[in-house]
């Protein structure tokens, strides 16, 4: 799977990817409709080395609210504007030897890899906006990630579906 590595943007950069459209849906529409699908947009990605403080920049800079959180090819986990901008960052300092949030890594406040809600694709295909909706009803997750078996039996990282875009595309 090839990944878009965030590097530092130059001072004058511009967004590399507009603002993506989200085509309006309804209740009964296919959930793949609501899904960020990597087959056909590259993943953004963001190391675990990197501060929170630019990994936040980078969500702005690309327009997205979430990104995976690579180490080399692996993906580890996912980071959201939430877990930079909430309690996570605060709660870390309070439990570690870190005094400064400027000090904090995307790995220290990332939801692991283990934690990471997980959609199957096989059953997202079957599966309506509705279903969706109410999966984000019954958890109070932003982002779900769509995991697809690849031959040999491994599995990809197929997409993501956002609470935040999902209610935008159904008009509220």
């Amino acid at each position: 799977m090839n990944f878009l590595h965030l590097s530092a943007p130059a001072p004058s950069a511009r967004p590399l990817r507009p603002a993506t459209l989200v085509p309006a849906v309804k209740p009964g529409d296919a959930a793949v409709t609501v899904m960020t699908d990597f087959a056909h947009e590259h993943p953004i990605t963001v190391n675990e080395e990197r501060p929170i403080e630019d990994a936040l920049k980078d969500m702005i800079r690309f327009g997205v609210r979430a990104l995976l959180v690579c180490r080399g090819d692996t993906v580890t986990g996912l980071i959201t504007s939430y877990d930079i901008q909430g309690e996570r960052p605060m709660k870390f300092l309070h439990s570690s030897t870190y005094t400064r949030h400027d000090e904090l890594l995307v790995g220290h406040v990332m939801t692991p890899w283990e934690q990471v809600p997980v959609l199957d694709w096989e059953e997202l295909a079957e599966a309506t906006v509705r279903d969706v909706l109410a999966l984000f009803h019954e958890t109070d997750v932003t982002h779900l990630l769509v995991m697809q078996r690849a031959a040999g039996g491994s599995s990809l990282v197929r997409g993501v579906i956002s609470r935040t875009r999902l209610e935008r595309q159904l008009g509220g």
